[in-house]
């Protein structure tokens, strides 16, 4: 087992999440040249050292093909309750469980329809999320939030799989982050949030996707709703399902319009913010959304705000600002998904106060990536004609 002086960090009382300065977060180094053998992999000392902490009722960080999750024993009211004492979330936003094989679904939902499965075949492991009915007494109550269903996914990513076979049970994971920062896509976003929080980490390198997962319910009819968009992209569910629709709840405000508990995590509260104050701009016109950014931009400099531009390789270098992130190409929404959460940590890392995003197309991911940056926005918003 890989450990040296960087892997001692501090780590929170398990009784809570509270932060212990007398104790460790512990750091393991996963082998990449195990990265394609997940079954190799879960013999590992490293896994199997991080899975025996997981069944005592542990709390352990792990790279998926998304973000990096933090990880609990879904059946284990007390360790989940850890996972929202450590992110500090708030207990009406459920949980996602992520299986590492298909036989651990059947102890966990009611049923699976056809268009269910038809969906799981296409995607499963992989970026997808699927409401289902919940068994009673399948899962801790704080994982569904009281709803009659809970998320359930199975990740693309050798290292998870092997880390939920090591533990030996379903792992109920949202993004390893304090509740309302940007998701972490690196072991060091992690430590940054939480080291002194959660027990361990498994350092497995950069996630891929570099947003969450798609959240969806299917309907009796078979119709597929998206409550969150992610990885799976809206157009890749029409070729599988007869029908996909967007839930209303996505074009509301955060904060708008108190109604139900959410069917899925990131349907109500103000995610992945920077500490900066942050705004998108859109409008039909490149040109007038570059002109009306560079304006905002300089009066910002003038008020004395530390600025920051969140652009695309074809407009950044029209901005003049004390911190500029590039997403990559407007042609590959794939690699602003890959960027955007370490770029938003850029900017508390560089202290910008004053932050401007452009929007892009919500086509394909390019709808993940304008989610995530209206819900770090917090909603606000500058129209441009």
């Amino acid at each position: 087992m890989e450990q040296n002086g960087n892997d001692v960090l501090q780590q929170g009382q398990r009784n809570g999440g509270i932060h212990n300065s007398e104790t460790t977060t512990k750091v393991w180094h996963v082998p990449t040249s195990l990265f394609q053998e997940s079954l190799k992999m879960a013999a590992e000392p490293e896994l199997q050292e991080a899975g025996l902490v997981l069944a005592q009722g542990g709390t352990v960080a792990f790279p998926t093909e998304t973000v990096y999750g933090l990880g609990a024993d879904a059946g284990n009211t007390e360790a989940v309750e850890r996972i929202f004492a450590a992110k500090g979330r708030p207990a009406d936003n459920p949980l996602i469980v992520h299986i590492s094989e298909l036989a651990q679904l059947e102890g966990l939902v009611q049923h699976v329809n056809e268009t269910e499965r038809a969906l799981m075949d296409s995607f499963w492991p992989g970026p997808l999320s699927l409401v289902l009915p919940v068994k009673r007494d399948a899962v801790s109550p704080r994982v569904t939030a009281g709803l009659d269903t809970v998320a359930v996914r199975m990740p693309d990513h050798s290292v998870a799989l092997a880390l939920i076979s090591a533990a030996g049970r379903p792992l109920a994971a949202p993004s390893a982050n304090r509740s309302g920062r940007p998701s972490p896509t690196l072991a060091s976003h992690v430590l940054a949030d939480l080291a002194g929080y959660i027990d361990g980490v498994l350092d497995g390198g950069p996630a891929g996707v570099g947003v969450e997962s798609t959240v969806v319910q299917v309907g009796e009819d078979g119709a597929v709703t998206v409550l969150r968009p992610g990885g799976v992209t809206a157009e890749q569910l029409a070729a599988v399902a007869a029908s996909v629709r967007l839930d209303p709840a996505l074009q509301r405000a955060a904060g708008e319009a108190e109604g139900p508990a959410p069917r899925s995590p990131g349907m109500k509260y103000t995610h992945y913010a920077p500490k900066g104050a942050m705004c998108v701009v859109q409008g039909p016109r490149a040109d007038a959304v570059s002109a009306r950014i560079a304006a905002e931009l300089e009066a910002a400099a003038r008020r004395g705000e530390v600025t920051g531009v969140l652009s695309f390789d074809e407009h950044i270098g029209h901005y003049r600002a004390d911190v500029a992130v590039s997403l990559g190409s407007l042609a590959a929404p794939e690699e602003a998904a890959r960027r955007l959460y370490a770029g938003l940590r850029h900017f508390d890392d560089e202290g910008a106060t004053f932050i401007l995003a452009e929007a892009c197309p919500d086509r394909g991911v390019g709808a993940a990536v304008m989610n995530r940056l209206l819900k770090a926005a917090g909603h606000h918003i500058i129209n441009v004609d």
